[in-house]
């Protein structure tokens, strides 16, 4: 008998831990500001105790900010790492930049970078920006409403825990989305739970 394949032990290890579901994906955000600093800040970082309650503060004291255009203004004359409580200069020039380039391109609201981001040279555009990688594209995604699959330490953890190791970022990206499949879930809820999931498990 051919042992199962990558998908396939990752789906039996989902329904085993987590049960049939549903899975409802991540809601992301509407506040482009939000959009950016998420992305831009949550690498390293303990998601629900650090970043999350930054991220609704800056909705809350920067309602103009909802646009890529509003955030611009508002970072050249305040102090992100200031506003954010962040001291990170590296996470903050990041989000500087994310905020350039898409402002450079038109892409100013949530709708605008969900469709923005269907152009894979748009894609490679965003990944020139120091500090943006593979799983950040597939991570921003998800916060505007597509359904990806974001590979971080967690679903990496999971997916080790499978017996899926040593595949490369799109491999395993690949075979998550394929136990999605499987399982007949939305790829963003089925990230989202392994993610909740896992992270609560370390």
């Amino acid at each position: 008998m051919t042992p199962p394949g990558p998908a396939q032990r990752l789906a039996d290890h989902i329904q085993r831990l987590l049960g049939e579901g549903p899975f409802a994906p991540p809601g992301g955000w509407a506040h482009m500001g939000a959009v950016i600093c998420d992305v831009s800040f949550q690498a390293r970082c303990r998601y629900e105790a650090t970043l999350r309650p930054r991220l609704l503060r800056l909705q809350a004291d920067w309602p103009d900010a909802a646009t890529v255009q509003g955030f611009q203004r508002r970072l050249a004359v305040e102090d992100l790492a200031v506003v954010m409580s962040f001291n990170s200069p590296r996470k903050v020039a990041t989000a500087h930049a994310v905020t350039n380039l898409l402002a450079t391109h038109g892409v100013d609201t949530r709708d605008d970078l969900r469709a923005w981001l269907d152009d894979q040279t748009h894609r490679a555009l965003l990944r020139t920006v120091r500090g943006v990688g593979a799983k950040s594209i597939d991570y921003v995604g998800n916060l505007v409403g597509r359904s990806q699959v974001a590979v971080d330490v967690h679903l990496r953890a999971f997916a080790t825990q499978a017996g899926v190791s040593d595949l490369r970022y799109e491999q395993l990206r690949g075979a998550y989305e394929e136990a999605a499949a499987l399982l007949g879930h939305d790829q963003s809820g089925l990230e989202h739970a392994v993610w909740r999931y896992q992270s609560a498990a370390a």
